[in-house]
């Protein structure tokens, strides 16, 4: 018998559990951003989430490790690496994201739980260093597109360049982006989804949202212009980054107050990248660097155990 010290808690959701829940709640965006680019991004999100599965069970095969790939946790990571590229994106690039990912950002520093940053957003900015022209190479041709397959700049980068966008298209997603990016709408639905399932916190996402809207309203140059911040809001990877990558068990802090924190603080630096930066966008980047402050957020936000001393 293994015994320890109670209070324990006990709960039925596994890794497995979650990350179908997960892939539940990113499958409207997904099925609409099939709809959206096309036969393209189909293909793209079926190598993304193969190779991620098959990367991991064969460097836990080489390495002598228990194979986890059923856990669906490298289901999870190849799908949401899909929905962050763009559907013309070579697909060689795209395997060796999907390399990249779980071989150097979760594999070799221990598997599911040890990594220090979201594998997804890491393989997307390794991506957008290495490929930057092609990573923001951006074509629209879908099964239900409404212009043809030519280079299109972002809702976003039309945003920062002064000209007009349609609000509309944006929420719903009848727009150029990314294949999981571009709806609003669907992406707030399974963001609704998870944390009516319990399987996320409101904390994050909501911190993220507001800040990033007050200091948009504060420094965006359009004073308190309700459309160009919902224009800010609904832009970009804003919504597939809040709800699906930045509450990431593993690199977001547990504490209630660290959850807080870390929201507030992704806003203010996607703020910055996207209104002071040369790029229009900003939250991959500002997730990444977030990660890395998780374990200084949680030190200072851990409350003191029962009994063990307090404030002097």
């Amino acid at each position: 018998f293994n015994v320890s010290t109670n209070p324990h808690v006990r709960s039925k959701d596994t890794t497995q559990t979650i990350m179908r829940d997960v892939l539940i709640a990113l499958a409207p965006a997904s099925i609409f951003g099939i709809y959206n680019f096309g036969v393209q991004a189909l293909i793209r999100i079926i190598v993304g989430i193969a190779v991620c599965m098959a990367s991991e069970a064969v460097y836990e095969y080489f390495m002598h490790k228990k194979i986890t790939v059923m856990d669906l946790s490298a289901a999870v990571t190849g799908l949401l690496i899909a929905l962050n590229i763009p559907s013309t994106l070579n697909i060689g690039f795209e395997i060796v994201g999907c390399v990249f990912a779980i071989i150097i950002v979760k594999q070799l520093f221990g598997g599911i739980g040890q990594n220090f940053m979201n594998p997804a957003l890491g393989a997307r900015c390794f991506l957008l260093i290495s490929f930057a022209g092609i990573m923001t190479d951006f074509s629209y041709k879908g099964f239900g597109g409404s212009f043809d397959a030519t280079t299109s700049a972002t809702p976003l980068a039309a945003l920062k360049a002064g000209e007009a966008v349609n609000l509309k298209a944006m929420f719903l997603g009848n727009t150029a982006g990314t294949i999981g990016e571009t709806s609003a709408i669907l992406l707030i639905l399974g963001g609704i989804y998870l944390i009516a399932k319990k399987i996320i916190s409101w904390r994050i996402p909501v911190c993220y949202i507001v800040t990033l809207g007050i200091f948009v309203l504060l420094f965006g140059g359009h004073g308190f212009d309700m459309t160009y911040l919902a224009e800010q809001l609904c832009g970009g990877g804003l919504m597939l980054g809040a709800f699906f990558m930045a509450t990431d068990y593993v690199t977001s802090p547990i504490t209630p107050k660290g959850q807080l924190i870390f929201g507030i603080l992704l806003g203010i630096l996607t703020g910055i990248f996207r209104l002071f930066g040369g790029s229009a966008e900003g939250v991959s980047y500002a997730i990444i660097f977030c990660n890395l402050l998780v374990p200084l957020i949680e030190k200072v936000t851990t409350p003191t155990a029962f009994g063990k001393g307090g404030k002097k």
